[in-house]
């Protein structure tokens, strides 16, 4: 007998569907009941992919003892965090408020109200490693509810009131010369010198850190930038965290050096540093970079990419219940598969050991150097994914997020003209134009699809500053008017919607959304870039491209959203990361480059040289000259009858150049 669960859009509440826990999902009849019953909300937040998530659930929700303590005591609500990323926020900060840490999965009781009394994140079946086991917590939170339910209420009010002081608006800092040459200084103290990336153990990839890195040594040639950006990125691709079959990066690593990951693979971590590694290719010509690029974009669209032409939210970390099964690799393994004398030469070049670096002797896949015969590579390769598609794979969680999704369409239309590959670029659109066709509902976005069936969450302002930013990427990939169109609509909901009344800050949900105990409002870069981050990234490019009625108005929204998040950029520059890239795409100008030709072929020597040569957070647009719903090319005529291109910083404007060896100098300096 199934639950509440089994009409739910997500696959993560999908698969609970079956547990003895009577699940509800979050809506208002859930607390309702709570309150009818005069008993607390037991919430439990996670995700598909989440290794911790699977065990707590294997090991209590599938127990029917556990879940009759379950359904006696509580109310009991089953959130998907990545359908309702403001639930996670609001009860993630009071998980971290309490405990000082957070994580999923995220277990949190509440009131019937929606207030957090107590909270916590996994619980083990029994007594273990110093913590309690689920049932003793769930005994004894029961056992309180029904002696002191007032105490209860009292201190979930209080927590409350703590959480709305404590997440209010930044103070205003200016993010200048000064902030931003501070924080790349603040940043190479924390590199790792001999892995690159930051901190020890786990280890994630600092993906939007390097984008602005990137940017600021484009803009200075600063080589301790640069230095920051090649070490790391060179550590995570030879690592196991990368799939050096496959392509795609796993989550993070577990160790340091980048040796065992986390093995789930997340579409934003992927998006994030196709964008990162085609930048790098495309500023430094680092074979390696373009290698890996080349692969991750292949593996979105091979492995993420849905039949609507969306993409996917991830891969699972576990394969049949067990973490890594697919990847990992034993000596007699390779040699099952290639033969003795490839086996070994497999095992010496991707570090497989007797030993094993992950567990039961087995092994994850690096690729410490190049290999010296490239034809070999490639024949062992070939097998080794063949021999690997045979295994059982890990699932994928097919929901398509718009937010991630715009991340995915930016990274892709970027690369694609920046690596020459006109597909991805298609791929883009075509992502584009389903988001546009099923998640936009009565004018507003909705978060989240499957199977080409939209849910009823809301857009968050993620959603629309991330595809916002895509569209604008598809509108100067394509010359296509109708991106900037949608983009800009989009920008103009996100600013009457989710602008808080102190100048610059946002919330992450609408004026019109759900009421929760507290509005999110996380101005941070974590694991994605923040929806004001974001927003303030799409309002400038925004600025360059939608002509002189909105230019102002955008670059002063995002230099005021800029200038709030200066504190953070300032003190915390690794949790900033897409503030530095907006501030630095600021200080650059941004760089505009408008290349005008009667027709594509006489335009593309051009384009191409300024797609591989523009300053990241610059626009780089081609077509005819006055072509109609393209700002960027009105008022630039050809000259003398050929193609010439338009070099413009913020706004000032160098004379037209019509040579490649021109253009060059122009965007050199």
């Amino acid at each position: 007998m199934s639950n509440k669960l089994s009409a739910s859009l997500s696959p993560y509440l999908r698969a609970h569907a079956d547990n003895p826990v009577d699940w509800w999902p979050w809506c208002p009849e859930a607390l309702e009941e709570a309150k009818r019953r005069d008993v607390p909300i037991l919430l439990s937040i996670g995700y598909a992919a989440c290794h911790w998530c699977h065990v707590m659930a294997h090991e209590s929700f599938e127990d029917a003892d556990t879940a009759a303590l379950m359904n006696e005591n509580f109310v009991n609500i089953k959130v998907d965090r990545e359908e309702r990323p403001d639930l996670d926020a609001v009860y993630m900060t009071a998980t971290q408020a309490m405990t000082g840490q957070g994580g999923w999965p995220m277990t949190c009781f509440l009131t019937p109200d929606g207030e957090p009394f107590h909270c916590g994140t996994y619980y083990p079946p029994v007594p273990a490693h110093g913590m309690p086991s689920f049932k003793q917590v769930l005994t004894a939170v029961a056992q309180a509810w029904r002696e002191r339910p007032g105490e209860l209420k009292d201190g979930a009010g209080k927590i409350v009131s703590h959480i709305a002081e404590q997440t209010g608006p930044l103070r205003e800092h200016p993010v200048d010369e000064e902030t931003v040459s501070s924080a790349v200084a603040k940043l190479r103290q924390e590199t790792d010198p001999g892995h690159g990336g930051f901190g020890g153990a786990p280890k994630f990839p600092p993906s939007m850190v390097l984008e602005f890195l990137l940017r600021h040594y484009e803009r200075t040639a600063n080589p301790a930038a640069l230095s920051i950006v090649e070490l790391t990125a060179e550590g995570m691709a030879r690592g196991g965290i990368y799939d050096q079959l496959a392509g795609g990066f796993a989550r993070y690593s577990v160790d340091s050096q980048w040796v065992v990951p986390h093995f789930e693979k997340m579409l934003y971590d992927n998006a994030l540093l196709l964008r990162v590694y085609a930048h790098l290719a495309r500023r430094t010509g680092h074979p390696p970079a373009a290698r890996v690029a080349g692969e991750t974009a292949e593996f979105l669209l091979r492995d993420l990419r849905t039949d609507q032409g969306g993409f996917a939210a991830s891969l699972d970390a576990d394969t049949d219940g067990v973490e890594g099964l697919t990847y990992v690799w034993t000596p007699e393994q390779l040699a099952e598969v290639l033969g003795p004398e490839d086996g070994r030469w497999a095992a010496e070049l991707f570090r497989v050991t007797g030993e094993g670096t992950f567990e039961r002797g087995t092994s994850t896949l690096q690729l410490p150097k190049d290999p010296d015969d490239p034809a070999r590579w490639m024949r062992v390769r070939s097998a080794l994914l063949e021999a690997r598609a045979q295994r059982p794979q890990p699932a994928r969680d097919d929901k398509v997020i718009v937010a991630w999704n715009g991340l995915a369409i930016t990274a892709l239309a970027e690369a694609g003209v920046s690596m020459e590959r006109p597909d991805w670029v298609d791929a883009a659109v075509e992502a584009a134009g389903f988001l546009l066709d099923k998640h936009v509902v009565d004018g507003r976005l909705r978060r989240s699809s499957r199977d080409g069936v939209v849910g009823d969450a809301p857009g968050v302002l993620e959603d629309y500053a991330c595809l916002a930013d895509g569209l604008l990427a598809l509108h100067q990939a394509t010359g296509e008017s109708v991106w900037l169109v949608e983009a800009t609509r989009l920008l103009d909901i996100a600013l009457a919607r989710f602008a808080s009344d102190v100048p610059g800050a946002f919330y992450d949900t609408a004026d019109d959304a759900e009421t929760l105990v507290n509005r999110p409002s996380d101005p941070t870069d974590n694991a994605t870039p923040s929806g004001a981050s974001t927003l303030a990234s799409a309002l400038l490019t925004a600025s360059a491209l939608a002509g002189h009625e909105r230019a102002a108005q955008y670059r002063s929204a995002c230099e005021q959203a800029v200038k709030r998040a200066g504190a953070l950029a300032a003190q915390a520059p690794r949790f900033a990361g897409n503030w530095l890239s907006v501030a630095e795409a600021l200080l650059a100008g941004p760089v505009q480059v408008a290349v005008v030709g009667a027709d594509a072929a006489e335009r593309a020597e051009l384009l191409v040289t300024a797609a591989k040569q523009v300053h990241g957070g610059g626009v780089v647009l081609g077509g005819a000259p006055e072509a109609e719903g393209v700002p960027l090319l009105a008022d630039r005529p050809l000259v003398d009858d050929g193609p010439a291109a338009y070099v413009c910083r913020g706004y000032v404007c160098d004379r037209p150049v019509t040579t490649t060896e021109e253009l060059s100098r122009a965007l050199d300096g």
